[in-house]
């Protein structure tokens, strides 16, 4: 098998930020027959001459693009829906394109998949919003522009066909091939295979950015992904040897030298850093001394843009040893430590002399250290101005030197948070002075 390549792939393929809800004026021709509609997740076409197949729908509200473009290219039956993981993204526009007679077909944890997200349906949303904002401002924008057009509802699919490790049909003289991959993102995530054109559809098994490092928790709340059932998983579609790999987001990968290389590399930077945390769990190291010092070697530079080695990390630390890391008796309490933040503050003399640490703290290079000085002060006094505006300060400082979707969209939002509460401290101290 090929080594991994010298240069990653993904330093040149779209991150995070180029992930834009479905708005083409036509579908994507990749190869005769397979056709590509991209959106907040990528959905396909497959022609045959006895019928279609769809793999994935998109969000609900994209459905309507989806169809349109697939109607373009091909108005015959629409035989199939093949869904790669029970996410929003991926199955909310199932009724907007499911036809009368068309097999909804998931893998069997499909239903418990989608009961997980229901029962946390008001909490991920609220903890998701913060990245889409812009998404959302998109899809808002259309509704007030097509009042007469109602935002297709949501679906929640119930799949007619169901299987546990494979599951293979025909449908045109081509064969289809569904395979188990359950160390992706869901517990029901499926790799499709077609074997006599050596084309693997893969979903989000990779993580959503292909090449980066796979999100072993997400910080919007999921449950925790386990690093050895993701490396089994991307070794059962790596030993197919795919020529084309069709991704969950971005364009396809072509080359099955390059697939291999890049899948090794995954592998690997996957496997070294689970070893490393195991090994340092072993030696009574804490997690946040592991998630400082555990860093991948040059060779196995993968990207960081979605998921993070640190994050990951923790999340290995917690699936082996759940929440307790034995640092103190406080954590088996329901006492949280900004409990005695107004303490602090009182016992230093009131805000100012924390924020000035916080500050000293920022100017020194220690961004993460002056928020959490801020914090204390934020906590008794949450207009305080001078602790606002270190933090707000902080968590720029922060979001420069970031490239993860995730981390970045979260500390932008934090940042607009603490300036519209400073604009409010503002405000106040204005007509206080009037």
């Amino acid at each position: 098998m090929p080594a991994p390549q010298s240069t990653p792939l993904y330093r040149d393929r779209p991150g995070g930020f180029d992930i834009q809800p479905a708005h083409q004026s036509e579908a994507r021709k990749i190869l005769d027959g397979i056709y590509l509609s991209e959106g907040l997740s990528n959905s396909f076409l497959i022609v045959t001459p006895e019928g279609r197949v769809v793999i994935n729908t998109g969000m609900g509200f994209e459905a309507p693009v989806h169809k349109r473009l697939y109607d373009a290219v091909d108005r015959s039956p629409l035989r199939y829906i093949l869904l790669t993981q029970g996410h929003v993204d991926h199955v909310g526009g199932v009724d907007q394109l499911r036809e009368p007679g068309t097999e909804i077909v998931a893998h069997a944890n499909q239903a418990s998949q989608q009961d997980d997200d229901e029962r946390i349906k008001g909490f991920r949303a609220a903890r998701s919003a913060f990245a889409f904002r812009d998404a959302i401002a998109k899809i808002l924008r259309h509704a007030r522009a097509h009042a007469d057009e109602p935002v297709p509802a949501q679906s929640r699919p119930e799949a007619t066909l169901t299987f546990d490790d494979r599951h293979a049909f025909e449908l045109g003289g081509q064969r289809f091939e569904l395979l188990s991959v359950p160390g992706g993102e869901t517990a029901d995530s499926m790799a499709i295979w077609l074997p006599d054109r050596k084309i693997c559809f893969s979903g989000n098994l990779f993580s959503a950015l292909f090449g980066h490092f796979p999100n072993l928790v997400t910080i919007r709340g999921d449950r925790y992904r386990e690093a050895p059932r993701f490396i089994e998983s991307l070794e059962r579609v790596r030993a197919l040897e795919p020529e084309w790999l069709m991704v969950g987001h971005g364009l396809p990968i072509r080359g099955r030298d390059l697939i291999q290389s890049e899948l090794i590399r995954l592998r690997d930077a996957v496997e070294y850093v689970h070893a490393a945390t195991v090994e340092g769990m072993n030696a009574h190291k804490d997690v946040h001394t592991l998630m400082r010092e555990i860093q991948l070697p040059p060779e196995l530079e993968v990207g960081e843009g979605y998921g993070k080695v640190s994050w990951s990390v923790r999340a290995i630390w917690e699936t082996y040893a759940g929440w307790f890391h034995h640092r103190s008796t406080t954590e088996l309490y329901a006492i949280p430590a900004e409990a005695i933040h107004g303490d602090l503050v009182e016992l230093a003399g009131g805000p100012d002399a924390i924020t000035a640490r916080a500050r000293q703290r920022l100017e020194s290079g220690e961004p993460v250290e002056a928020i959490h000085l801020a914090e204390v002060v934020l906590s008794a006094a949450p207009f305080d101005r001078g602790a606002l505006q270190v933090s707000i300060e902080a968590h720029a400082r922060l979001d420069a030197e970031s490239v993860n979707f995730w981390l970045s969209s979260w500390l932008r939002e934090q940042g607009r948070s603490l300036g519209e509460r400073l604009e409010l401290a503002e405000k106040k101290r204005s007509e206080e002075g009037a």
